[in-house]
């Protein structure tokens, strides 16, 4: 009669030889060693950077001999090459005046564009920004804190802004007033990152 489980043995055997060819095909298929890259190079940061500049070479205003009623005046050009926006302030750090002439020399200081330092020629103002003493601007504007502004500047240069002072030797200084010479005055201006 034979041997009938040999025949149910090779009836058997060739479904799981089936399952692991099979499942060597896709192993072999997750590790195969093809791949793909894609790359964004060359990146770098620079810090930006903030600079003023203005036009003049000499001083706005160098004045001898007043009388009462004398007037003068004169512009300058504030240039910033910052590349972001700024806050730019007026200020001054000077010293203290001689009691018996500090109030009569009246100060009107306008922002606008146009002109250029020792020529107000084209100026176009479009605020005051001071009418007042030179002594209460001393007094009252000593730092970036006090300033007067802020005025912005948006980033990326060229940015200026044009600056007209005009002032007045009062018509009711006394003669105590006479053959004084005042101490010199710096007027500052200063950017800051506007935040």
């Amino acid at each position: 009669m034979g041997r009938p489980w040999l025949h149910v043995l090779a009836q058997v055997v060739p479904v799981p030889l089936g399952l692991l060819l099979s499942g060597a095909l896709v192993w072999g298929a997750t590790n195969a060693d093809w791949s793909g890259t894609t790359s964004n190079s060359g990146n770098t940061w620079e810090s930006g950077s903030l600079g003023l500049a203005n036009n003049s070479k000499v001083p706005m205003f160098r004045v001898d001999n007043m009388r009462p009623g004398d007037t003068g005046s004169n512009c300058i050009r504030i240039e910033s090459n910052a590349d972001f926006p700024t806050a730019l302030k007026l200020y001054s750090s000077s010293p203290n005046w001689p009691s018996n002439y500090q109030s009569f020399i009246n100060l009107k200081i306008e922002v606008g564009s146009g002109g250029t330092f020792g020529n107000c020629k084209g100026f176009s103002p479009q605020r005051t920004a001071f009418d007042g003493t030179l002594d209460q601007f001393v007094a009252l504007y000593t730092d970036f804190r006090t300033g007067l502004g802020p005025w912005t500047l948006p980033g990326k240069p060229p940015n200026s802004l044009s600056f007209r002072f005009a002032w007045k030797f009062s018509r009711s200084a006394p003669n105590s007033a006479q053959s004084v010479v005042t101490n010199e005055v710096t007027f500052t201006w200063e950017a800051r990152e506007h935040k």
